[in-house]
């Protein structure tokens, strides 16, 4: 029987490998997830020297080391009816052809980071361009600036323009790589079902202060009981 880490009125949050929880699930409407890349990203961010203030340190990260293996991408694929996987660029042998790509442009200006990041779909509509600011210390939105607790975490404004158009009301998301919890904080806004695995439980101890205090939670800094 599956235990849950958590639970709010719309979700349901798992802290395990998605290798072991995918194949207790119902299917559900729509994946909405971000797998590790595979690029060995760093808990601290290397400056390009122009950067101002003090880059936030995340820690030593070992799973981003490699991307998950092909049975991982069998299951997202089978758990849903449709999917939007972040970094599908570096999936594609485990994906098919699709002419729906999500493109996050990230407003970048010059920098030496990434303009855009790709996300594979399963719709059979045209690729969308989403824009969000998301450079460092420079957001979208100044005024109201998220904290961020994990090193690839997601906007929230972004993953909530991506549901708002590619969900319905009363629909069920999944998200298998958790991290900070995006996108169960965006189902929660939208009043959208979710479910969500994180296998790392200092992560889940987040994503559950994140959607029990979200405003005390900008202020949070820390991990434990």
């Amino acid at each position: 029987m599956l235990k849950p880490y958590f639970k709010t009125k719309f979700g349901i949050l798992y802290c395990d490998d998605c290798e072991k929880i995918l194949p207790e699930l119902p299917k559900v409407d729509l994946l909405l997830t971000d797998p590790p890349y595979g690029i060995k990203v760093e808990g601290q961010r290397k400056s390009d020297g122009k950067a101002k203030g003090k880059r936030t340190n995340f820690g030593k990260t070992t799973w981003d080391n490699k991307i998950p293996n092909k049975n991982t991408f069998k299951l997202m694929l089978k758990s849903s009816e449709n999917q939007i996987i972040f970094g599908g660029n570096y999936f594609v042998e485990n994906l098919y052809s699709s002419p729906c790509w999500v493109v996050w442009n990230k407003r970048n200006g010059n920098s030496p980071f990434a303009d855009c990041e790709l996300a594979w779909t399963s719709f059979k509509s045209a690729t969308r361009m989403f824009s969000f600011r998301w450079n460092g210390m420079l957001q979208e939105d100044m005024a109201n600036k998220e904290k961020r607790f994990h090193v690839t975490q997601k906007p929230v404004k972004l993953f909530q323009n991506i549901l708002s158009k590619y969900s319905k009301p009363g629909e069920t998301i999944l998200d298998c790589f958790g991290g900070s919890g995006t996108t169960a904080l965006v189902c929660e806004k939208l009043n959208l079902n979710w479910i969500m695995i994180e296998r790392e439980e200092k992560y889940c101890w987040i994503i559950k202060k994140r959607l029990k205090e979200p405003k005390q939670t900008e202020m949070f800094n820390g991990f434990g009981e």
